[in-house]
């Protein structure tokens, strides 16, 4: 398998296992809290954002590598989508850091606390970054899956005798 080849399949897995758990997370985690008591999403939020970090911090740290990597092996069209991939990963790891994260913390503090009288509008805030950094890991997904597919269009295009 030659670098290239290496590192699309890298990015690919990479992207895509970090707009799975995003979108994993959104549609069925964060739905979950929306219909359980205030305590018990308190209480899980917190735990669960204590397992998530070292795993979403490596997903993310590896796909925008991979997608850069990628953008400094490709040419043209290829090139410019894998970088915009890349930035979109960026984008989703600032949001999870200065949105998600800082958020995460109080709601840390209220599971042994109590939640303060405007929990719901900073509950909705986490939400929206949410939201935010789920349809740009989901975007630089898609960049990858297209620059990958204009790699093997170009293979088979070379292969072609002429």
């Amino acid at each position: 398998m030659s670098k290239i080849g290496f590192v699309t399949g890298v990015a690919l897995l990479s992207t895509g296992l970090l707009a799975g758990a995003f979108g994993y997370g959104m549609v069925n985690v964060a739905a979950t809290f929306d219909v359980v008591p205030l305590d018990v999403r308190l209480t899980f939020h917190s735990a669960l954002m204590q397992r998530n970090g070292v795993v979403m911090q490596t997903a993310m740290g590896l796909a925008a590598i991979s997608s850069l990597a990628l953008a400094f092996l490709s040419r043209g069209r290829a090139r410019q989508l894998a970088g915009v991939a890349a930035a979109l990963v960026v984008i989703s790891f600032l949001v999870t850091r200065f949105g998600n994260v800082p958020i995460n913390g109080r709601i840390k503090v209220w599971a042994v606390t109590s939640a303060p009288a405007d929990h719901a509008a900073i509950l909705d805030q986490w939400e929206t970054f949410n939201v935010v950094r789920t349809v740009a890991a989901l975007a630089a997904f898609m960049l990858v899956i297209a620059v990958s597919r204009l790699k093997l269009a170009g293979r088979a295009l070379a292969a072609q005798p002429g």
